[in-house]
């Protein structure tokens, strides 16, 4: 089953602005002429249920949205760049390297910004001022976002079926469901997971249960096949332990029990918040039931017990109307809306660069001599002035200036003629 990828997303950078002047007959001092950069295009991500798996990310894992294109003469904007749309399946979730959770796309239709376009830059005409009436300095765009990001399909059910190999799992779901799961008697006849929607007019909610193929011990640390489906459970409103007491393999039923919660808390603490009900599957191979009852004397007393076998409609009618009612609860409950902090887009006056507070920077010295100023808003604002011309040079000089960059350089005894490196430019110290 193709359900986690790793991509690449990058959102397109925005045009820059044009430093042009008016020159045209007849019309005296025609002053700054240049048009603004457009607006890089952004990264966009919409969930559809017209798509089972994330199949399609094995062919291309690298998604680009367009630049802005530059201003031009004549105050002619540059065209903003088209965004794109990334179609994943219902149930994605998206983490970024480091693990941290970036969206969570559980409903048909629903779209995120994922990765934002870079800003477009100002041409000299936004700069005109009574003051200034030929500025001859503009904006570069700004790059856009560029994220390595993990999807990760988790099926969207109500209820789970979880247990080991053999348990009674996919001939339960074949027979209160309209889905037709492999039955055999041998281990892991279920290689992938199977979903099947359970309707009848008696039930209070209709409900979807997956049957996640058999665990193991050891699952949860990647042993047999229940590390690859171990993550769809986590979707599951309420877990139902099928347990067969025909099979003494994993010693009585405590120890059964036991084993598979250990693995399924050991893969996510989610588990343990999560509505459970036990399932004791095949009752009508069952002669003695006193090791059936001394274990559901052990179960805490909000944990619902059914007793079901799949010759007997009554058994299966009844659970069919316990899980519809747990399930019509838990979706009463209020839902956990997630969703990723993004810091606003600065907006900078026509007047200066960056009016906000003075920025945290460090300024470290480094063994080949050189000194480099490490901040993020003082490299973004470096990126953002045009340094093509002398008027440009002289703002960024001016902004550093003024953020106290000189004067920690003085406190810090930098020599006379020393390097000092800000992102890619460097200038020398002249105290």
């Amino acid at each position: 089953m193709f359900d986690h990828y790793k991509i690449l997303v990058k959102a397109g950078k925005g045009g820059d602005g044009a430093i042009a002047f008016r020159h045209e007959k007849s019309i005296a001092k025609g002053g700054p002429y240049g048009g603004n950069g457009g607006d890089g295009g952004s990264v966009y991500f919409r969930a559809s249920k017209d798509i089972e798996s994330l199949q399609e990310f094995s062919f291309r894992q690298h998604f680009f949205a367009q630049d802005g294109e530059n201003g031009k003469s004549k105050l002619c904007n540059g065209r903003n760049g088209k965004d794109i749309v990334i179609a994943v399946p219902v149930g994605t979730i998206v983490t970024n390297e480091d693990g941290n959770f970036v969206a969570d796309l559980d409903k048909d239709g629903e779209m995120i910004l994922i990765a934002k376009g870079g800003r477009g830059g100002r041409g000299n005409a936004s700069f005109k001022s009574s003051t200034r009436r030929t500025p001859n300095l503009a904006e570069n765009g700004l790059e856009g976002e560029k994220k390595n990001l993990f999807l990760e399909l988790r099926l969207l059910a109500d209820v789970g079926l979880a247990g080991f190999p053999n348990a009674g799992k996919s001939s339960l779901i074949s027979s209160i469901t309209n889905a037709k799961s492999l039955v055999a008697s041998y281990q892991f006849s279920t290689l992938e997971p199977v979903l099947g929607v359970c309707d009848h007019p008696y039930l209070q909610e209709r409900f979807v249960i997956a049957d996640i193929p058999g665990l193991i011990e050891g699952a949860s640390h990647g042993k047999g096949m229940g590390f690859d489906f171990l993550r769809h459970i986590l979707r599951c409103r309420v877990i139902a332990h099928c347990i067969d007491p025909t099979n003494c393999e994993h010693g009585d039923l405590q120890t059964a029990y036991n084993i598979i919660n250990s693995e399924i808390d050991a893969y996510s603490q989610e588990f343990s918040r999560k509505r459970h009900v036990v399932i004791i599957t095949k009752m009508d191979l069952v002669e003695d039931r006193s090791a059936i009852d001394s274990f559901v004397k052990t179960l805490p007393s909000d944990i619902p017990v059914f007793f079901v076998s799949c010759l007997d409609d009554q058994s299966l009618a009844s659970l069919a109307k316990g899980l519809s009612s747990i399930v019509a609860e838990e979706r009463n409950k209020k839902r956990t809306v997630w969703s990723e902090q993004t810091d606003k887009e600065v907006v900078y006056s026509a007047n200066d660069f960056d009016t906000g507070s003075i920025p945290q920077y460090d300024i470290l010295p480094m063994e080949d001599g050189k000194f480099v100023i490490q901040g993020d808003r003082v490299i973004r604002m470096k990126r953002l002035i045009n340094l093509s011309t002398d008027e440009g040079l002289d703002r960024l000089i001016a902004y550093l200036d003024r953020i106290g960059v000189n004067e920690r350089l003085k406190d810090m005894n930098v020599p006379a003629g020393a390097t000092v490196v800000l992102d890619d430019f460097e200038f020398e110290y002249q105290p």
